[in-house]
């Protein structure tokens, strides 16, 4: 037995003889030049240069930090616009909106439907003088916007331009993104309205749009996020959000659109969990694999296309209601795993969450975390600083032709859209959520302060906690009469018909959703119209 220590027990004695990474990727010893032999690091390219696996910039962050961009929403928008100023007036460099349920689903906040879920897991958005409130006093033209939103991505996009339109700031002028990802809300998460084919034409419509109005947005973030927080590994994590960028890809060439027109504006947004090299090497090995399918698959010729652009947020999942202090230093780890790994734009969350939305100090905390590695680390100050490291490059290799492998399975089983309809990739994540599960509760992966070196006196200890005033439902539902009784019903019904007319048609939407949510629309209406025409999705596969 070691001085001052125990001995270990059965399950550490199987985690010191076999080492893997979550995605069962073998760990070796030791790593030296002849792991990597197969790879002549002596000819990997720059930063900077196809395909971009030590990053999409030769200088990375020594010519521009990434984004610091908070997600934050809660309860109206007034008061989530308090939250964004306090923000931007500590440094945070761009706005990320969370959304409610009830917005996330198509609802208005006087829906039974919405009952006890209003602005309760973000803001509340029903109508174009939300949005309004929501962005008051902020500089829409200087400020980069994502919007954390799926099935009615269009519609709350066209109350972010109809806002701008009564500011008189041209659509030319903003920039952000609509995540606009409904494949993975059928794979993984839930928030889906409408069968997937309506889906997709909703998708390549938006793109469609911008492409012509809006070309400083990104007009769809494609979301390994939430497919990983379902409990797939790093490895299906990459897979999985490729196949759905593939098949996104392939619906704007059906539709019409060049690849060249699309790419760039497509951007990707992913988990970094708890594994550092692991997620390190993720990120490498997803830039090399999005630069070789859009241009060896689309032929895409512009290098622009080539160039995987992401956000990164650090892993809810990995968060713990136990010990709460201890997910700043998850929430630290899995930052600078973010920046080591090349992201250009970051959120970091709050220590308490959970447990709840984060109170402003521990979102103002979140944030601190990335100005001290962009200001205190060193870490920004060359890229790619772990380019060549015998480990680092022999794991990215791995990842990546793990990954290709099972994309590879997910194309000849007929893509994204088919093995999400069979049920197979909801399958193999919740296969993967199980095991991980199970290694917890044996004790093969430690969790702190959860599993191993428990702290039941700080678990007794809640921390202050953000709460919701229930008065909140009851005066939104107001806000929405008022505006129903202030608009000309006759315009706005005109506006609604338009859009079924549109729907059965398929006519180009955006515009018309535009001028229905100016006329004094709601998202709940509008979507509603949508519904007579698409209907709605039923999964047929139980998992």
């Amino acid at each position: 037995m070691p001085i001052g220590g125990t001995a270990p027990d059965a399950a550490e004695k199987r985690r010191m003889r076999q080492r893997t990474t979550g995605s069962g990727i073998h760990i070796k010893p030791c790593y030296t030049a002849g792991d990597v032999d197969d790879l002549d690091l002596s000819a990997q390219p720059k930063p900077g240069e196809f395909p971009f696996a030590r990053g999409i910039q030769e200088t990375m962050y020594r010519g521009r930090l990434w984004t610091m961009r908070q997600y934050a929403g809660f309860a109206s928008a007034a008061e989530s616009n308090a939250r964004y100023r306090y923000l931007l007036a500590h440094g945070q460099t761009g706005l990320s909106v969370a959304f409610d349920l009830p917005t996330q689903m198509g609802y208005d906040s006087d829906s039974p439907m919405a009952a006890g879920e209003v602005g309760r897991t973000g803001v509340a958005i029903d109508s174009v003088d939300d949005m309004e409130a929501l962005f008051d006093g902020i500089p829409m033209a200087d400020v980069s916007v994502s919007m954390t939103i799926n099935a009615p991505a269009a519609i709350l996009l066209a109350m972010y331009l109809a806002v701008a339109r009564r500011r008189g700031i041209p659509f030319e002028k903003l920039s952000g993104t609509s995540q606009n990802d409904i494949l993975k809300e059928y794979a993984a998460r839930g928030t889906y309205i409408y069968p997937p084919a309506a889906s997709m034409r909703l998708v390549t419509d938006l793109m469609r749009y911008c492409a012509n109005n809006v070309p400083g947005w990104n007009t769809i973030s494609v979301s390994g996020y939430h497919i990983r927080e379902a409990g797939a590994t790093a490895v299906q994590e990459l897979a999985f959000t490729l196949a759905n960028a593939r098949a996104y890809l392939e619906a704007a060439v059906n539709a019409g659109l060049s690849v060249d027109s699309v790419a760039p504006r497509m951007s990707f947004f992913w988990n970094a969990h708890n594994n550092f090299f692991e997620e390190i090497a993720k990120f490498r090995a997803a830039r090399m694999l999005w630069a070789q399918l859009v241009r060896e698959t689309f032929g895409a010729r512009s290098d622009r296309s080539w160039r995987m652009r992401f956000h990164t947020q650090t892993g809810g999942s990995t968060l713990t209601a136990q010990d709460p202090e201890n997910n700043v230093v998850r929430v630290a780890l899995q930052a600078l795993a973010a920046v080591l790994g090349g992201t250009q734009s970051l959120h970091t969350n709050g220590q308490d969450e959970a447990l709840a939305l984060p109170t402003a100090q521990s979102a103002k905390t979140a944030l601190r975390t990335q100005q001290i590695i962009a200001h205190e680390s060193g870490v920004p100050d060359t890229a790619d600083p772990l380019g060549g490291s015998y480990f680092v490059e022999r794991l990215t290799a791995d990842m990546a032709a793990a990954a290709q492998q099972l994309l590879t399975e997910v194309a000849e089983r007929g893509g994204a859209v088919s093995v999400i309809e069979s049920g197979w990739m909801q399958e193999q994540i919740a296969d993967s959520a199980y095991r991980a599960q199970r290694a917890i509760e044996n004790g093969d992966s430690i969790v702190v302060g959860v599993n191993k070196y428990i702290d039941a006196a700080a678990f007794a200890q809640a921390p202050q906690l953000q709460r919701i005033d229930p008065s909140l439902e009851r005066e939104q539902r107001e806000r929405i009469a008022a505006v129903r009784g202030r608009r000309d019903s006759a315009r706005a019904s005109a506006a609604l018909e338009g859009i079924r007319r549109a729907a059965e048609d398929d006519a180009a939407l955006m515009p018309l959703f535009i001028e229905a949510v100016d006329r004094g629309c709601t998202l709940g209406e509008v979507c509603d119209a949508l519904r007579e025409i698409f209907s709605v999705y039923r999964p047929v596969a139980a998992v």
